[in-house]
């Protein structure tokens, strides 16, 4: 039951106040076809309208089975037009992107309806208008009888209570008027049919009731209710106006797909222009991706050239440079005018140089590595562990002399090392630095997957401690050094190169030269531990160094029984995309190092200068307890004096008196021999404490995480007990993905300023989508959709932008990373460096969508706001 109490409705026009409807009260019936008649302008749309919720009353009250709609909310008018209201309208008013299947269904889809039902009832609704067979046919390829005839099924598809005809027949000819009255009429058998026409005739032969208006009023009603047909309906007919309404977000998507594919190359257009942004982004992030990524590529090739080390003895050099430029600070200019006064710079240095040494307690750190549970194991490719254990090794044929490769000879055999003041090897103790980095011999890294990965491999990898393998270059080729140090070709012949030098003659490079892989590891050499070149002296009872003593090295080597006879076993080359630098030399197995301190410390001379431990074994007399300088006389002191080097005297000779006697007393004290220094010339040392440690993590987020597990073992250790570690790679490699990262952002966020401008541009597309789209915001309000609902549609087309825009900014980066990367190649051999990852390409999309939502959502709510009324008027 429908009342009508006292309705005005005022319209304001500018400044002035049109009364539209002047109190009309009326009663409707259940079920009746009423028409309503008037000239135009008396009201009888308005009335219309607030019958059917689309407009709203400015007094007087709406009755519904007996409920006041004064107090109804947007969402009670919505479920009431949705679930007791079906508009049909003169213009038809179909949603003209959809089919007319699409068109019967929104109004099920709006309340709800599973898909099977709603299609299910979509099309008996269409059969009742005699449509089913034109349900996939879209609203202008059909005639206006057609489409008046689907705009019915769609007002009559959800089983409205009321049905609301604005001038149906008013754009139809006379035959398909009557066509329509009578499905009207057969309607109104059990619903209520409210007609608004200028056509008295119809009325009169069709409908059985007529209300005539004039001016707002109503001047007659040839049928109106009786007072026993006022009365409200029971209260379970009321629950209907309950339920609710609400829009899918797939089915805002379905709209909007659906109006954008009307508008394909509009649509397309604003979708690039929005994707020139993210082309930007996605290009600088598959660069800078793809140089990260090549960056982390050559991670453990680079951190196996520049580990983190941590050596027994090493000095803080930025406490260093604190301490002097504190000192230079705390300096003030001296008053007394044309007078130069002294500044002991060397002793202060070296006073600070002394305190900023930090001596490493490695043996407790060894252990603390090696420690399963401490976690590093995954984290290292490998862990070396120096020693100061010199390692002497030879060439095994001894047919045309004795010839040492480790270290290596080749700078002393030429004169280069006595030009330049420097020694290759000394017999006992550990090599001269300078030399050492020229040695061929090098310790492989003891990690077998890695080296397969890097190195192409000939023979097999090292497994006993006595097997080493030879490494040439990339292109397969060895270095004459490396043939020279190895004994493969006579390193006497550089001395005549070198005469040739001198005496200005010209020089020809050799013919290049072949070695099968066969030949190489057919050669042989042996290691000697330094305790081997000592020999006791019975006469004088003490042990002689015999190292210079080529007829007693020879013996050695020829002996079977002495020192560790090493076999070469393979031929490493380093592959393609290797970054490995190690090639022209020899890596040996890491246990030949433990197993030639194991040697050294079992040795006859190592025990007998551990039982003889008060007595010098090289000079048979007794170690010196100190000595105090000054207790001296000054004839001692000027022995001692004398006994220094000529180039230390001439610095001693400039020093004040009080700093003479600091260098004498130190100069004296280092150069006497103690049971220590003794042993560590014989090579012992202690494999449980090593003079060095060198850390090859896997990458440089193990590297963050061995860092960290170091800090934490310091923590709580006093500053003489923690561990000072070198980190080489650290200044080199996060200084260049620090830049690169930079660059990155600073050109993302230029190129985001595009994507920003493209983003308000889809917002004003949008707004002129909702300004083309108005009449279909007023079907949908018509119908039942909520302000939330018109949003959801206009949102869902901004998101469908957003997602082609980034799908075609991926596939137009994908497109450019093509000649980027052969452009790439061709200037730095380096291929397939831009790449854009997935995760990126996802999120850029997703970016891209968010934007233009956020650029869509004022335009949105502008449409959500239109009054229905004005929108369905609108063209």
């Amino acid at each position: 039951m429908l009342k009508l109490n006292d309705i005005v409705k005022v319209y304001d026009v500018g400044e002035m106040q049109v009364n539209a409807l002047k109190g009309v009260s009326m009663t409707f019936r259940e079920s009746e076809f009423v028409a309503i008649l008037g000239q135009s302008g008396c009201g009888k749309t308005t009335l219309l309208n607030i019958i059917g919720g689309l407009d709203q009353y400015t007094s007087g009250d709406l009755i519904i089975n007996g409920k006041s709609t004064k107090k109804f909310k947007d969402k009670d008018w919505d479920s009431y037009r949705n679930h007791r209201i079906g508009f049909v309208f003169q213009s038809y008013n179909l949603i003209s992107h959809q089919n007319v299947l699409s068109n019967v269904e929104l109004a099920l889809t709006l309340s709800g309806v599973g898909k099977a039902e709603r299609k299910r009832r979509a099309m008996e609704a269409l059969e009742k208008v005699g449509l089913k067979d034109q349900a996939y046919k879209k609203p202008n390829q059909m005639s206006g009888g057609q489409m008046q005839r689907v705009a019915i099924a769609r007002a009559l598809v959800n089983n409205p209570d009321i049905l609301l005809a604005d001038e149906p027949t008013g754009a139809l000819d006379s035959e398909t008027s009557i066509q329509i009255m009578e499905i009207l009429k057969e309607v109104a058998k059990d619903k209520l049919v409210i007609m608004v026409t200028h056509n008295p005739e119809l009325a009169e032969q069709y409908s059985n009731r007529i209300i005539r208006l004039l001016d707002g009023e109503v001047i007659s009603d040839t049928n109106p209710c009786t007072a026993e047909e006022s009365e409200p309906v029971q209260e379970e007919q009321k629950a209907k106006s309950k339920e609710k309404t609400s829009m899918s977000f797939f089915t805002a998507l379905s709209l909007s797909f659906n109006n954008l594919l009307t508008k394909k190359g509009r649509t397309f257009m604003t979708s690039f222009a929005g994707s020139i942004g993210i082309i930007g982004i996605a290009l600088i992030l598959a660069l800078s991706s793809g140089v990260n990524l090549y960056i982390k590529d050559v991670e453990s090739e680079t951190l196996s050239s520049y580990p983190l080390t941590i050596e027994s003895a090493s000095m803080d050099m930025s406490s260093l440079m604190v301490s002097m430029m504190t000192m230079a600070e705390e300096k003030k200019p001296h008053t007394e005018e044309n007078t130069a006064f002294s500044n002991d710079v060397m002793m202060k240095m070296l006073e600070v140089m002394s305190q900023e040494v930090v001596v490493n307690d490695l043996k407790s750190f060894k252990a603390f590595l090696e420690d399963e549970k401490n976690g590093f194991n995954g984290l290292t490719s490998d862990i070396k562990y120096t020693y100061t254990t010199p390692m002497h090794i030879y060439k095994t044929d001894t047919k045309s002399g004795v010839l040492k490769v480790n270290p290596s000879q080749v700078f002393d055999i030429i004169g280069f090392n006595e030009m330049m003041g420097v020694s290759a090897d000394s017999s006992s103790g550990a090599a001269n630095p300078m030399a050492t980095n020229m040695n061929v011999w090098q310790e492989l890294m003891n990690n077998k997957e890695l080296l397969e990965s890097q190195y192409d491999i000939y023979g097999k990898i090292p497994t006993k401690y006595n097997e080493a393998v030879i490494i040439v270059d990339r292109n397969g080729e060895i270095s004459d050094y490396a043939l020279y140090s190895l004994g493969i070709k006579d390193p006497a012949d550089l001395k005549g190169l070198m005469k040739d030098l001198a005496t200005g003659k010209e020089i020809t490079s050799n013919e290049q030269e072949k070695y099968s892989y066969d030949y190489l590891m057919s050669l042989e050499y042996k290691v000697l531990p330094t305790t081997d070149y000592f020999d006791f002296n019975e006469a004088e009872n003490r042990w002689v160094d015999k190292s210079s003593d080529s007829v007693f090295v020879k013996n050695l080597i020829d002996d079977g029984s002495k020192g560790i006879d090493i076999d070469i076993v393979g031929v490493f080359r380093p592959k393609e995309d290797s970054k490995s630098t190690l090639s022209g030399l020899v890596g040996y197995h890491a246990d030949l190092m433990v197993e030639l301190i194991d040697m050294v410390n079992k040795s006859a001379v190592v025990k007998y200068q551990q039982e003889k431990s008060d007595t010098d074994i090289f000079t048979g007399k007794k170690f010196s307890s100190g000595l105090d300088i000054s207790k001296l006389s000054k004839e001692e002191i000027a022995a001692l004096i004398k006994m220094l080097p000529e180039d230390v005297l001439k610095q001693f000779n400039a020093m004040p008196q009080e700093q003479q006697m600091q260098v004498l007393q130190s100069y004296i004290s280092s150069s006497m021999a103690t049971l220590e220094g003794n042993l560590e010339k014989l090579g012992v040392a202690d494999v449980d404490d090593p003079f060095m440690i060198n850390i090859y993590p896997v990458d440089f987020e193990s590297k963050e995480i061995i860092v960290k597990k170091i800090n934490e073992y310091n923590s709580g250790k006093e500053e003489k007990e923690k561990i000072q570690y070198t980190d080489f790679i650290n200044v080199m490699m996060s200084s260049v993905t620090t830049i690169i990262d930079s660059i990155s952002y600073i050109l993302i966020a230029f190129v985001a300023i595009s994507l920003i401008v493209s983003s308000i541009m889809i917002g004003i597309i949008t707004y002129i989508s909702v300004l083309e789209r108005t009449k279909e915001i007023g079907i949908l309000r018509s119908i039942g959709a909520s302000k939330k609902d018109i949003s959801r549609v206009f949102n869902a087309e901004t998101l469908i932008v957003g997602f082609v825009a980034g799908l075609i900014g991926i596939g137009v980066t994908l497109l450019l990373i093509i000649p980027i990367n052969i452009i790439i190649e061709a200037i730095t051999d380096i291929s397939g460096l831009a790449a854009l990852p997935w995760a990126g390409a996802i999120i850029l999309i997703a970016i891209s969508m968010c934007l233009t939502l956020i650029a869509g959502l004022i335009p949105s709510r502008v449409a959500a706001k239109k009054d229905p009324v004005v929108a369905l008027r609108s063209e």
